[in-house]
């Protein structure tokens, strides 16, 4: 007798008896046939119980319900002329079962599991292990078993090493709050969870290990968001004797052949568009652009000086810009719509936006300018909308949106309209995959409320050769020797090449407000390596989770992790995190204090 998975059944199997286990997916009684839909991590197969063939068997289907657990045996035959199911993969047949015992009987779940409708995110957290028996839910750890072991091998072939490292270091300042670990045996110590290996693969580097790769756990207690979770895993890569071209080639070719793997249908790509942090910030509004859609932002400060808009002349005299989006078809755009748009720029700091739209195609005068739907067309006068419409190459079906401020505000203001209209006009779909590198970074940026220069990326992150000389006189104009990979819009790698010498390391902590004494402190064991002839390396970290989410067509990371944390980082199925026995607090010469509310 055949044990076979419930999807594993086809139609060369017809007339074999077979043994099948799993979870009753659905119960139908046709007033004598009983169906069940069975169904296991591979899929649904169904089973036809037949009075007329074993009255026992009947019987007990006739008590199963949805998510029992249950054993059949039975024999595989083709299912009737005009009944099968093109959507199952086993749609084809069905399996005529003989015999049924009930493993285990369920209550009823809190949430369907046979459908893959809306579930309240308390539910799928609190009842977790039912939510990861939806079909969807297995797919996607499939998937995330399929790309883990893609890399894994992706990097034994090109001679590699993957090499574990410690969970438990030392707290160091690397961007976010780190995770602590009282030591017992250490009274008034603690360990650290790792933020990434970052100081760790620079060592393994140090070491003579020239090309590690890890799948790593890492943790970072920040504030989280849908792309985000308290613990996470990435790839974790580096290499030695190597430049920034080197990297992004190996990052090409990685991500292009995983999906080439997985998608073996989709067109093949083999070199990734490529724009430089200044061109995506200018461009795009931000430097993680999603290119599945073409809105760019344009610079119309210099169309727009010296018209009657004071509003405009204001900021444009202050050192302020305004820059543009066209937004397709959306000429009708009613004052509802534009007032929805106003409240979306305004949470980035906007005072609102300046819509310009045609009731008809051509050039304007004065004689035709009411034809233009703006508050501000007399404003502007003929002339200088008949600029704009040409510089944007918008028709009378488009609508100009123009934003002003500073560039920062302004930036961050159009990037959120581009990706708001990207998904109110259905300009991309889940399975469209738009890779894109970024490079030469600003190495540092200036944090104005500490009055210090923050890494833009990490302090380890090298500068390049033309700029290095810039950090004694101008710091904010070196650029850095990072780069991002960048897909669909999320950020789902990035890396750098690294400092390997003491003397500039130590001069990029003192630029960021590390004195020296605390700089050999808390990096020591980092920069005394240096000492004994580090070689020149580099690498990046692929966030695992991020990446999955995006293959999956999800849109948290939540979907794709088997227990992940809330937003506020409970885990409500474990019940953490928890108040802990005292007796355990004592052994680590702890005490707790409660903040009054």
């Amino acid at each position: 007798m055949k044990r076979l998975g419930c999807a594993d059944i086809r139609e060369g199997d017809s007339e074999s008896e077979v043994e099948l286990f799993g979870w009753v997916n659905r119960r139908r009684d046709h007033g004598g046939l009983i169906f069940l839909d069975l169904r296991d991590s591979t899929g649904i197969v169904q089973v036809v119980i037949d009075p007329n063939v074993d009255g026992g068997a009947h019987i007990m289907a006739e008590q199963v319900r949805p998510e029992w657990v249950i054993g059949i045996k039975g024999v595989v035959r083709l299912r009737p002329e005009g009944s099968a199911n093109d959507e199952l993969p086993t749609g084809k047949v069905e399996i005529h079962c003989s015999q049924i015992e009930i493993l285990n009987p369920a209550k009823t779940p809190p949430f369907a599991i046979n459908e893959d409708s809306e579930v309240d995110e308390y539910l799928t957290m609190r009842y977790r292990p039912l939510y990861l028996r939806r079909t969807r839910m297995i797919e996607n750890f499939r998937l995330r078993h399929k790309v883990v072991k893609f890399i894994r091998d992706f990097f034994d072939r090109q001679d590699f090493l993957e090499i574990e490292t410690p969970i438990l270091i030392k707290a160091t300042p690397e961007g976010a709050r780190d995770y602590l670990v009282p030591s017992r045996v250490h009274p008034g110590s603690f360990y650290a969870l790792p933020q990434s290996p970052q100081q760790l693969k620079q060592l393994l580097m140090v070491a003579g290990f020239e090309r590690y790769f890890q799948i790593a756990r890492c943790f970072r207690d920040e504030d989280l968001r849908a792309d985000r979770q308290p613990e996470f895993t990435q790839l974790d890569v580096e290499l030695s004797f190597v430049d920034t071209e080197d990297i992004l080639n190996l990052m090409e070719q990685l991500f292009a052949e995983l999906v080439a793997y997985l998608k073996p249908d989709s067109v093949p790509v083999k070199r990734f568009r490529r724009m430089t942090y200044h061109e995506a910030m200018s461009t795009y509004g931000t430097d993680k652009p999603d290119l599945r859609y073409d809105i760019p932002l344009s610079d119309v400060t210099h169309q727009l000086a010296g018209t009657e808009f004071k509003v405009f002349n204001q900021i444009i005299a202050g050192g302020g810009i305004v820059k543009a989006i066209v937004a397709p078809g959306c000429g009708d755009y009613n004052r509802r719509n534009i007032d929805e748009l106003n409240d979306l720029v305004k949470q980035y700091g906007a005072g609102g936006v300046v819509p310009v739209g045609f009731i008809s195609d051509g050039p304007f005068n004065d004689a035709t300018i009411e034809e233009v739907r703006s508050p501000v067309s007399k404003h502007l006068g003929p002339e200088t909308i008949n600029q704009l419409k040409e510089t944007l190459q918008a028709s009378s079906t488009d609508l100009i949106l123009m934003v002003a401020g500073s560039t920062d505000i302004v930036n961050a203001a159009l990037s959120g309209l581009r990706e708001e209209f990207g998904k109110r006009l259905g300009l991309w779909s889940d399975q469209q995959l738009e890779f894109v590198l970024v490079t030469d970074f600003p190495l540092l940026q200036w944090d104005q409320d500490r009055a210090r220069w923050e890494s833009v990326n990490h302090p380890f992150t090298a500068a390049t050769d033309e700029t290095l000389a810039l950090l004694d006189t101008d710091p904010g104009a070196v650029v850095s020797k990072g780069y991002d990979l960048v897909l669909n819009g999320v950020e789902i790698a990035g890396g750098s090449i690294r400092i390997h010498t003491r003397e500039l390391q130590e001069k990029i902590l003192l630029l960021l407000g590390h004195e020296a004494e605390q700089a050999e402190e808390q990096f020591g064991h980092l920069m005394g390596m240096f000492d004994y002839g580090a070689p020149p390396h580099g690498g990046f970290a692929c966030g695992i989770d991020r990446l999955v989410m995006i293959l999956a067509g999800e849109n948290t990371i939540r979907e794709v992790i088997a227990f992940p944390k809330t937003q506020t980082g409970a885990d409500i199925f474990f019940g953490a995190p928890s108040i802990v026995d005292k007796g355990q607090l004592d052994e680590l010469n702890i005490a707790t204090r409660v903040p009054e509310v």
